[in-house]
């Protein structure tokens, strides 16, 4: 059965309704101290669409070793080359990695409902606070429903620590992801997205 897996779906049941206007309020034009790479593989995002260029997530085995797995999987198949930001709301996050449904070139419509052919993940989550740049993965209100989709921090949210699994965190080009297209409305759909055009694994 497909379910709405987002970031603010998950905001929404913790009883914050303005999604868009909180965390722009709260969290507008932060600074972030760039990461450095771990010993982790590093995910590898190359950007098209309004912006373009590239993303480099240090990811983070050590911290939630299946999610990780997943996610590396899926980039070493291509599955996620192609996958638009479906979800992007200024100054929370940007959401995207729906390989069932949210492919560029095809119907959009249900992104953020779907996952890919592999099984939903149990929960892993950290002490690890969801600052800025830091990379968190989708769910539905079911905690151990995570499967394919991410979603990349622009400012902290700290109301997220321990709700949902970190998987990484950005270690090159910030500056691309506080370009990607946002969306509109307190849910940020975003018409004619931004895309993942390929997404490769570095070790």
């Amino acid at each position: 059965m497909s379910r709405d897996r987002f970031i603010a779906g998950g905001l929404f049941a913790l009883g914050l309704a303005v999604v868009g206007g909180y965390a722009v309020s709260q969290f507008a034009s932060p600074v972030m101290a760039q990461a450095e790479d771990g010993p982790g593989p590093n995910l590898v995002i190359e950007v098209a669409g309004s912006t373009s260029g590239q993303i480099v997530i240090d990811m983070l085995p050590d911290v939630a070793p299946k999610h990780v797995e997943q996610i590396t999987a899926l980039a070493r198949e291509g599955a996620y080359d192609g996958v638009v930001f479906h979800r992007v709301i200024d100054g929370f996050m940007a959401q995207t990695g729906d390989v069932e449904f949210g492919k560029a070139g095809g119907d959009t419509r249900r992104a953020g409902m779907g996952g890919s052919n592999r099984p939903d993940l149990p929960a892993e989550f950290s002490n690890i606070s969801f600052d800025r740049g830091v990379v968190g993965m989708a769910r539905s209100q079911n905690p151990n429903s995570a499967n394919s989709q991410f979603f990349i921090m622009f400012a902290p949210g700290t109301f997220l620590d321990g709700q949902y699994t970190v998987v990484g965190r950005v270690i090159s080009g910030m500056e691309v992801v506080d370009a990607i297209k946002k969306g509109t409305g307190g849910n940020g759909e975003v018409t004619d997205p931004d895309q993942m055009v390929k997404v490769t694994v570095s070790e």
